[in-house]
């Protein structure tokens, strides 16, 4: 029987709609999804046409999923073509200073910004046809032609590059050759690795899906349980 406030049911649905967010209640644990879709959205507004996360409503909820005693466990859904640096990396990190389990599985897409959110997981994921498309940092709109420009450019590249091999078991020198590829994008510098390439460079953990992620992340709870059961006793 589902004794469940219907005024938290009806909170739960609102999140699905605006967040793209579940709670999944079962007696393997209690899993909050969250769905990372289209452009990260930072500082600048995006059109209504386009899909987009925003930071501003990811990050308070991830601080949340972290203090509840109701949530033993985040699930983080991938399908991304990039956006906001910052805002990007402000999710990736709240994320890896997460105590919880965690999991993440790349769906249709980890473009750019979307690589460091696919491993700052505990565990990362990737579908066989799902693709990782690793390139430089680059910016649209007015850019002030100045050596200090391409130093900036350069120091956020390093921090990406950083958070990206001390999260996942890539090589800095592997991930910037990556990067920096030229002849596999059409008028573009970088790569594109799909499912089993990006867990062979050691991107990506393992090559899966649901099932496959949703039974780490069961395990990883369980271990969590038992741990806590344990400095109980």
């Amino acid at each position: 029987m589902d004794n469940q406030n219907p005024d938290m049911k009806k909170q739960e649905r609102e999140q699905v709609v605006e967040l793209g967010s579940d709670i999944t209640r079962s007696k393997k644990g209690n899993i909050y999804t969250l769905t990372i879709i289209g452009q990260v959205e930072g500082h600048q507004i995006l059109p209504e046409n386009c899909k987009s996360t925003k930071y501003e409503h990811v990050l308070p909820l991830l601080a949340g999923i972290e203090e509840s005693d109701d949530i033993d466990g985040l699930l983080l859904l991938l399908n991304t073509v990039g956006g906001d640096i910052e805002a990007g990396l402000a999710i990736a990190e709240m994320i890896a200073g997460m105590k919880k389990p965690t999991v993440s599985l790349v769906l249709g897409g980890g473009h750019s910004i979307g690589i460091p959110l696919a491993v700052c997981t505990k565990k990362s994921y990737i579908t066989p046809t799902a693709s990782m498309t690793v390139h430089p940092v680059r910016m649209t709109g007015l850019v002030v032609g100045a050596p200090q420009t391409f130093r900036y450019f350069q120091r956020i590249q390093e921090q990406i590059a950083d958070f990206v091999c001390h999260n996942s078991k890539i090589s800095r020198e592997r991930f910037e050759d990556f990067m920096m590829r030229t002849g596999e994008m059409a008028t573009d510098v970088g790569t594109i690795l799909y499912g089993k390439e990006a867990v062979a460079s050691g991107l990506i953990d393992k090559l899966g899906g649901l099932n496959d992620a949703l039974s780490c992340l069961h395990k990883m709870i369980n271990k969590s349980k038992g741990n806590k059961q344990g400095e109980k006793n």
